[in-house]
């Protein structure tokens, strides 16, 4: 094989290998987003969905999470490039409990499941229509805290030997 075509296939394939969703998050799944599927009534279809927590509502048997849909970046984690990007609501319900101090709004999360339905909620006074999920994993992404790099004026080795001529602290 010509060395040529080797060299930037095997840069491509190990890029690509660093975008890999995690293993619970791995598979085939419908393109189809949140707001698509109230159009077209895709009950059934198989769905990777994910976004931000609205609201973890408890029940007997369940815990159903209510989100704000956002695009899945390629390890399968809502993106927050754009805090306005979003694919609409859903809601996705799985089997035990899910404690909501931990589940809380703000934090991100990746489902999959099958479409099993729509719901009727009212978000003020607009009468909203939500996929329902019913969700087969439940990955609740670690927190993202944004940190500020001050960089170090003098480079990695300090100030120098003729900052203070000789002698060691400032003058």
């Amino acid at each position: 094989m010509n060395i040529k075509l080797l060299l930037p296939l095997a840069a491509s394939l190990a890029l690509a290998a660093c975008a890999t969703a995690p293993k619970p998050l791995q598979g085939q799944f419908s393109a189809v987003t949140p707001r698509d599927s109230v159009s077209t009534q895709q009950v059934g279809t198989p769905v990777r969905w994910g976004g931000r927590i609205i609201e973890t509502t408890p029940g007997q048997g369940e815990t159903c999470f209510q989100l704000l849909a956002r695009p899945l970046n390629g390890s399968g984690r809502p993106s927050t490039t754009s805090t306005d990007a979003s694919d609409g609501r859903f809601v996705a319900c799985r089997a035990g409990f899910y404690d909501p101090a931990v589940f809380e709004a703000g934090r991100d999360v990746t489902f999959i499941g099958r479409i099993d339905g729509y719901q009727n909620t009212r978000i003020g006074e607009y009468e909203y229509r939500l996929p329902k999920l019913s969700a087969d994993v439940v990955y609740l992404w670690p927190e993202q805290r944004e940190v500020d790099v001050v960089p170090y004026p003098y480079g990695p080795w300090g100030p120098g030997p003729y900052w203070g001529y000789g002698r060691w602290g400032w003058w």
